[in-house]
């Protein structure tokens, strides 16, 4: 029973002489060259050769829509759009601006509604505009309207409402009753 350590030492000297000369790598070593790895590059450095690709691959003529500053969800969201699995709902405001939403073939009216949401604090957050918006006052006080119907019911899907790809949909005040 003794000469069973030594002999287990023995192996594992000569199984540690194998790795090296085969170039194999406990983690441990892994782990220590990803550590070294990661104190060569700075992150300001890291981060530039990130929007270098991001820049490189915003060139590509499916995404040169996009902004610079891009997220992974508008990625998808123009991916998604290009294979036939999402479409752009165009949104006019009052002020004569117009924001492509992109949602979802099967998008109800309350995903529109949060998607421009995401469009707005995205475009504030680029711009630096106002920090917040009350949502809730938003719509308490504008609807959303296509071709003179208003899209009142949140769980109604939007092709019920007859809308499709590139169809306008007017945000407008809401009149109150007195």
């Amino acid at each position: 029973m003794d000469e069973c350590p030594d002999l287990l030492n023995v192996e594992k000297g000569e199984l540690e002489e194998k790795r090296v000369v085969d170039g194999i790598k406990t983690e441990e070593e892994e782990e220590e060259e990803e550590e070294e790895d990661e104190e060569a590059l700075p992150h300001s450095e890291f981060l530039d050769i990130f929007e270098e690709g991001l820049a490189l691959m915003v060139q590509d003529p499916l995404l040169c829509d996009l902004p610079i500053q891009v997220t992974l969800e508008e990625v998808n969201s123009q991916v998604a759009l290009e294979y036939g699995q999402a479409m752009t709902v165009r949104v006019c405001k009052a002020d004569g601006e117009v924001m492509p939403i992109v949602v979802v073939q099967s998008a109800t009216v309350l995903d529109l509604k949060k998607a421009i949401r995401r469009y707005m604090e995205l475009k504030q957050q680029r711009e630096g505009g106002v920090k917040h918006i009350s949502w809730k006052y938003v719509w308490r006080t504008f609807h959303l309207v296509f071709n003179g119907e208003k899209l009142d019911d949140d769980n109604g899907q939007l092709k019920d409402y007859g809308i499709r790809n590139r169809d306008e949909v007017t945000f407008l005040k809401t009149l109150r009753k007195k």
